[in-house]
């Protein structure tokens, strides 16, 4: 019994066996009909047909390729670097590059080993980026390779954050630093009162146009006295156990979000991250958590690098299967405000917003479900999504009445309701 032959990587290209077909049946054509010319015509084609065979070798070398993925990219953007490996019988190398949801684009390369590839994406966290198909040429394309597959490699982008002018605080501030006026007496706040000059105060608070002003002959000094500064502590809770595209049909996991469509986790990243900038260029500490998740939490700190520590943390947030139980509620620090991110979908984030809401916390609710496109779906759809909704606002207004204050994030009212609750005072 005969082994099995192993597969050829290289094949001779169409256009050398239709050349080498034709010229030999010109040959023939020439000495049947006794026409030399005809056979000096086609000896060419035969020749070059000839070359391409000699030529073959059908267990040459397959091109190599590997993708890297950059390490940092900008915010909203995705990035590799292509490397190639150009065997030795090949001229050029047929690349084609695959992205879900875009147009292929195919390349071909003489001389260029390595090459970027960067991609604009609304979407944002673990993704694939590309796929590449390449395919070795023979010199003069007599002869072509098997295309090699590289599956798409994964990336992850880093959501994009936009400005955030107002943000509301707690009601209790804490810490000696920060850009909050509190109501504890200290230096750097808003004027407090004009006292008498006691052990302890320093001379620079001294006040010597009131002193000269009450005390004509000096006998006592007077001080300005002020609030102190302090900081804000906050906790953001994302709700990664929903990503939700615009389009409720997809919502069952039976159709595939489109590409240029933003998820509700991807306007729960972007609004985390844009939240967590605001607080820590005020001076505030702010830490984030995923309430469907096991992950370890980011504790709260402040400063530059934990920006960047929460950027990529949020960058990895996805769901993961089935949400776990929550044996008990995360712990917030005592009065730090509360920040839940959500589609509210289902009740779990908002029973637990309202938790906190009656444990004497400033709890702010950032509805993040993406505006909805209803035109295309059918009655039953409609239907479905009518009582949805209607549970839905039965539960954003049962926490309004236990006193949690909305933000529009996804509906795009965020500026306006957070210019609304930074101005409002917050009462119990």
């Amino acid at each position: 019994m005969s082994e099995p032959r192993a597969p050829q990587h290289w094949w001779l290209a169409d256009d050398v066996v239709l050349t080498l077909g034709a010229g030999a049946l010109l040959v023939l054509v020439g000495v049947l009909a006794g026409r030399p010319e005809v056979a000096l015509v086609a000896a060419p084609l035969v020749l070059v047909g000839a070359r391409g065979v000699l030529r073959h070798d059908p267990d040459a070398d397959l091109p190599q390729v590997q993708v890297r993925p950059a390490g940092v990219a900008e915010p909203g953007r995705a990035a590799a670097t292509v490397e190639l490996s150009l065997p030795e019988r090949a001229g050029w190398l047929r690349v084609r590059l695959s992205r879900a949801g875009h147009d292929d684009r195919e390349l071909l390369l003489a001389a260029r080993p390595a090459f970027d590839v960067t991609t604009h994406s609304v979407r944002t966290g673990p993704q694939e980026l590309l796929g590449v198909d390449v395919q070795a040429i023979g010199l003069g394309g007599l002869t072509g390779s098997e295309a090699v597959r590289v599956p798409a490699a994964m990336v992850v982008v880093r959501p994009r954050t936009r400005r955030v002018d107002a943000v509301p605080v707690p009601p209790t501030l804490r810490g000696h630093t920060g850009q909050h006026a509190s109501r504890r007496p200290g230096d750097g706040g808003d004027f407090r009162d004009l006292h008498p000059f006691m052990p302890g105060d320093t001379l620079r608070r001294v006040d010597w146009k009131v002193t000269a002003r009450l005390s004509p002959d000096v006998d006592a000094l007077w001080v300005r006295r002020t609030f102190a500064l302090a900081e804000a502590h906050v906790v953001i809770l994302v709700d990664s156990r929903d990503d939700v595209g615009p389009d409720p049909t997809t919502w069952s996991g039976s159709g595939q979000v489109r590409p240029d469509d933003q998820t509700s986790l991807d306007l729960a990243r972007a609004a985390a991250l844009s939240l967590t900038r605001a607080y820590v260029a005020a001076g505030d500490r702010v830490g984030v958590e995923d309430l469907a998740s096991l992950r370890h939490p980011m504790r709260p700190a402040a400063g530059r690098r934990h920006v960047e520590r929460v950027g990529r943390w949020l960058s990895t947030v996805r769901p993961y299967g089935a949400p776990r139980a929550l044996v008990r509620p995360p712990r917030v620090p005592a009065g730090a405000l509360v920040v839940v991110v959500s589609t509210f979908l289902d009740g779990e984030a908002a029973d637990l917003a309202a938790l906190w809401s009656r444990a004497g916390h400033r709890v702010v609710a950032v509805d993040v479900l993406p505006p909805l496109r209803r035109v295309h779906l059918s009655a039953r759809e409609r239907l479905a999504l009518r009582l949805v909704d209607v549970e839905r606002s039965d539960r954003l207004a049962g926490l309004a009445a236990a006193g949690v204050e909305l933000v529009g994030w996804g509906a795009g009212r965020a500026d306006a309701d957070l210019r609304r609750l930074t101005t409002r005072r917050w009462r119990r």
